[in-house]
């Protein structure tokens, strides 16, 4: 429907997409859409834009090294959607969009005149994505929800760590790329439903704890049926062994799964231990599963007389299912990584050459690509305003003068 859009490469070219996302779910929902060819505009607070500038664990002279990466392929504006004249502009911009994109609590965007039902007069077809805690309906619909939380009340927390100890955390925000992935795959869907199916627009929800507690596997369906209470178990999986982590002599660790017969053959043969093979402790893996404490420590035992480079490719060679623990070090080093293009490097105006990760998935006709970095605060506001909206110099001096844009 856009046809005045600047040309991009990717299966999305022609999508334009307003992302009012601060710091992640939102924000990454819109870079994997921009990585395809969405033309995705970003809205910003005029004072000090999305927290995510100023966000990470390691800063390079105060600057942050997740803004290039997240904010990649799009275009940046500063709006005021508190005032007046900013919400009449976003809806203006709105009407011209396919998707609105949003993750603040819900309520917000109604309070401001920005619901769905105000957006969809001007633009039926309009597909408005909503991130939150706890979802737009229910009781907890009012409650903050940041990822943390929602790991804990998703049930992910509660399965990660050691029994011994208090629930862990996955080293990433884990839940605002799933809710961000959900959010994109929901997108997705409603574009062809719009676009394919003949369909009008439509309201997509993705709460933060939802995106957790999908990917729960098949934990509620065993709680229910049998009362098990899916728990920590550290790093290895009950019932499957050897299947576990294990130190090498260089202190690093490898990954070994050989819980099936036929690998654990292989392994024990590797290890030059084939009287395992007729131990009825270990001959077959359901005994395997009930011994786990006892096979991992003959396993840990083993690796632990070798360096990681020299297990790797003896496991390998044998076709057993085996890897290290890569650390970013690690990776940036690999040459599959580099052989799968999964090392971007791309230059930024302020930090210089810089690599961030590659595109998922791949498509083979309409790859995804990285174009450019994260923009500045406000970098696209005249080319939006004008080029989009129209606005004149006089009105764009004027609404920035007001606190506007």
């Amino acid at each position: 429907m856009n046809a005045d859009s600047p040309p991009s490469a990717g299966p999305l070219s022609g999508i334009r997409v307003i992302e009012c996302g601060v710091l992640l779910a939102a924000p990454f929902c819109a870079r994997l859409l921009a990585d395809f060819g969405a033309q995705v505009i970003k809205v910003e607070p005029p004072d000090q834009g999305d927290p995510m500038r100023a966000t990470g664990q390691a800063l390079l002279d105060g600057k942050s090294l997740w803004w290039p990466n997240i904010a990649r392929n799009k275009r940046c504006i500063t709006l005021n959607l508190r005032l007046p004249e900013g919400q009449d502009i976003l809806r203006r911009l709105a009407a011209q969009a396919d998707v609105v994109l949003e993750n603040f609590r819900p309520g917000t965007f109604e309070g401001w005149g920005l619901g769905y039902e105000v957006l969809r007069e001007r633009n039926p077809g309009l597909i408005f994505a909503r991130v939150s805690g706890y979802g737009q309906t229910g009781p907890n619909r009012h409650k903050p929800g940041f990822a943390a939380v929602a790991e804990a009340f998703g049930g992910l927390r509660h399965s990660v760590g050691f029994p011994d100890r208090p629930p862990g955390r996955v080293g990433v925000s884990i839940g605002d790329s799933l809710a961000g992935m959900f959010s994109a795959l929901g997108i997705m869907l409603a574009l062809y439903h719009r676009d394919v199916n003949g369909g009008r627009g439509q309201v997509i929800d993705t709460a933060l704890y939802e995106a957790v507690f999908a990917v729960m596997e098949g934990a509620l369906t065993e709680y229910d049926k049998t009362g098990y209470v899916r728990t920590r178990t550290g790093t290895s999986l009950p019932g499957f062994a050897p299947s576990n982590l294990y130190p090498c002599r260089d202190g690093k660790w490898i990954i070994i799964a050989a819980q099936s017969d036929k690998l654990f053959e292989r392994l024990c043969r590797v290890m030059g231990r084939a009287d395992l093979l007729a131990d009825p402790r270990f001959a077959r893996a359901a005994a395997r599963g009930e011994n786990r404490d006892a096979i991992d420590a003959i396993v840990a035992g083993w690796t632990a007389e070798h360096e990681l480079s020299a297990l790797l490719p003896r496991l390998e060679a044998a076709i057993i299912p085996t890897g290290p623990v890569n650390s970013m070090a690690d990776i940036a080093a690999d040459p599959h990584f580099q052989a799968r293009d999964m090392l971007l490097s791309l230059h930024d105006r302020l930090l210089g050459a810089i690599r961030m990760q590659g595109i998922v998935p791949k498509l083979s006709d309409t790859p995804g690509a990285a174009r450019s970095v994260g923009p500045a605060l406000g970098e696209h506001n005249h080319e939006v305003y004008q080029d989009l909206l129209g606005l004149q110099a006089e009105e764009l001096a004027g609404l920035r003068e007001r606190g506007v844009i």
